[in-house]
């Protein structure tokens, strides 16, 4: 396998661990995972993991996750030595006892990384919504105070 497919898959891991960690409930995962860089403006493995537990709710009746599926899409990588950048979309979907299995919230990733004797991490994250449905059992946070 080449380094660039090597280096593209790596990445891509990345982007799924993320989704696998918010699903878990593992907050102090997601902080680790993109604490080597900043999270829409945070940084610091704790922080973010801190940011998380105060905006997502977990149901401690079904091993402490939010109940949702993070659906990371058609990840666009892009190398360039020992820095990338990739490009995907996301889609949330949920269910709980009071709402029907259902899309969330839809949007877009744009990711930073970088390489170093350990392999990929992540430098940035943002995250752009475009769709957002009804998140009153995922959010612990009124996503309309942002606009």
């Amino acid at each position: 396998m080449s380094a660039g497919v090597a280096d593209r898959l790596a990445i891509a891991e990345l982007l799924y661990r993320y989704a696998e960690l918010i699903d878990a409930g593992d907050f102090d995962g997601v902080g680790r995972l993109l604490g080597g860089g900043a999270f829409m403006g945070v940084t610091g493995a704790e922080r973010i993991a801190e940011l998380f537990a105060a905006t997502t709710r977990r149901f401690p009746e079904h091993a402490n996750t939010p109940r949702t599926r993070h659906l990371v899409l058609n990840p666009i990588v892009e190398v360039d030595g020992a820095a990338a950048g990739a490009r995907s979309t996301f889609c949330v979907v949920q269910q709980t006892e009071s709402v029907a299995l259902q899309p969330i919230v839809v949007g877009r990733y744009a990711d930073t990384f970088a390489r170093d004797e350990d392999g990929w991490f992540f430098t940035d994250r943002t995250v752009v919504i475009e769709m957002l449905g009804d998140v009153s059992d995922h959010l612990l946070i009124d996503p309309s105070q942002f606009g």
